[in-house]
């Protein structure tokens, strides 16, 4: 039986901070107790972690990340290997990845091609999302059958004609059928068929920079996208989750839904809380590196998100992780903006750029817990295995030091991309010690993981439905 005692730190869930000792063994959290006490001295064990004036939260949950992903004519820089590795130092101990679908072939082979992709590479444990992009008979039936092996939530594009887009019937279809199999429909919620319009006359207009990804992408197309999203899944009876969301009229769109009762769930990103088309605006190209789908917004929606989410109209915060790098992936738009792959690097940030919200008082200690561990892990059906400290739970535990100072950069980080969204940005807090299953994957800000100790989580269906 292997044995740890995490001593002396302040334990912060979604719910309670407590100045508590945790015991461990055999990677799962078998009770606390609160420090000094007769209890907590009484466990002996050889791996003693001292969290003395740290916080010890949860790992993080990353409901958002595609490792690998193919997209514009090339792939995401960062393998499974790597990416895990990288949210292991940020304090992401699990990730949801999107397995995919390609037009033509059936749910089953992207989820195996996804599963081969991970199996013995991570860091961290993992699970998958499944990506539908070709709305058939065959596929509604093989929903039901992924719903039952632990694969329950599925991404449909109202962006992106003829490559992962699916029309309105075919959302309604897929809406339907997890209003029966207990599925959580997750969608990217943009109008695709408007925005290439917008493309195509900014392109012939010689409007060719990557600000003008930002400006083709409209704001208003991301609520109307929305506000349709809703409508299908209120007709279908299903509940819903948008994904990246990025505007303040896309927020009031899901606010209204939820004063309505709905079961409609909206995800923002670290970028459209931090980053804003003056980003996009950066000279001599530098702006594509911040090209990402839901594109960023001018700095005025930032009040509107964190508003959200501290009222919980958002409810999760997860990084949409999908790094390019600059030399010769995002140089592939040199000319073209529309030719930039979309997605911005941030899986090792989001709970580092987080607790910075802390200090900044946009959110409290527990909201941070609960938007970036606890909401989704229930959200995605791995509550109380995953996002919070109790017995029982696996033992993915933090050690963080909320006085540490950082500044963001290339130089120092571990994802695989050679640039920095947050390139300078400084930061106070910073994770010092990471626990896997009980098992030290950074160790006093040392890696001391591997490839493969991270495991496939098979996942139960939505525990956040009112």
């Amino acid at each position: 039986m292997s044995r740890t005692v995490i001593r002396g730190g302040l334990v912060i869930t979604a719910s309670d901070e407590i100045h508590a000792d945790v015991l461990i063994e055999d990677g799962r959290i078998v009770a606390l107790a609160a420090s000094g006490t007769p209890a907590a001295e009484a466990w002996t064990t050889e791996r003693v972690v001292d969290a003395t004036g740290k916080y010890v939260i949860p790992g993080g949950v990353d409901a958002h990340t595609h490792m690998e992903l193919p997209f514009g004519g090339t792939f995401a820089s960062d393998t499974f290997e790597t990416g895990t590795r990288a949210a292991a130092w940020g304090g992401t101990t699990t990730i949801v990845d999107f397995a995919v679908q390609s037009v033509g072939h059936t749910l089953r082979e992207g989820l195996d091609a996804w599963h081969a992709k991970a199996e013995g590479n991570c860091a961290i444990d993992y699970a998958f999302h499944m990506i539908v992009s070709d709305v058939n008979q065959e596929t509604l039936k093989e929903m039901d059958l992924l719903v039952e092996e632990g694969v329950t939530s599925f991404k449909q594009f109202m962006a992106y004609p003829g490559v992962f887009y699916s029309d309105d019937g075919q959302i309604l279809r897929a809406m339907q059928r997890s209003a029966e199999n207990g599925g959580l429909i997750m969608m990217h919620a943009e109008n695709g068929i408007a925005i290439d319009v917008l493309v195509e006359q900014a392109l012939a207009r010689g409007e060719t920079d990557p600000r003008y990804h930002g400006e083709v992408r409209k704001a208003l197309l991301e609520a109307e996208a929305t506000h349709r999203a809703i409508k299908l899944a209120q007709v279908a009876g299903a509940p819903l989750y948008v994904v990246h969301v990025s505007a303040m009229e896309a927020v009031a769109e899901l606010a209204r839904a939820r004063d309505e009762g709905l079961n409609v769930f909206g995800e923002t990103c670290p970028q459209y809380l931090f980053l804003s088309t003056d980003n996009l605006a950066e000279p001599d190209f530098e702006g594509s590196k911040y090209v990402c789908s839901t594109p960023l917004r001018p700095k005025e929606h930032q009040a509107k998100l964190w508003q959200g989410l501290r009222t919980n109209d958002l409810q999760v915060v997860s990084t949409d992780h999908c790094p390019f790098c600059f030399v010769g992936q995002k140089e592939l738009g040199r000319g073209d903006f529309s030719k930039i792959p979309n997605g911005l690097p941030g899986v090792e940030n989001r709970m580092d750029l987080l607790h910075q919200a802390v200090v900044d008082g946009h959110i409290s200690r527990r909201r941070w817990i609960e938007i970036a561990c606890a909401t989704p892990a229930r959200m995605f059906g791995m509550y109380p295995k995953k996002g919070t400290i109790a017995p029982g739970a696996d033992a993915d535990v933090v050690i963080y030091d909320p006085h540490a100072e950082q500044t963001v950069s290339a130089e120092t980080h571990h994802m695989n991309v050679d640039y920095s969204a947050y390139e300078g940005k400084r930061i106070t807090g910073r994770v010092e010690t990471v626990l896997s299953r009980g098992e030290p994957v950074i160790t006093e800000r040392e890696y001391t993981g591997r490839a493969g100790h991270g495991v496939y989580t098979p996942r139960s269906t939505c525990q956040y439905l009112t």
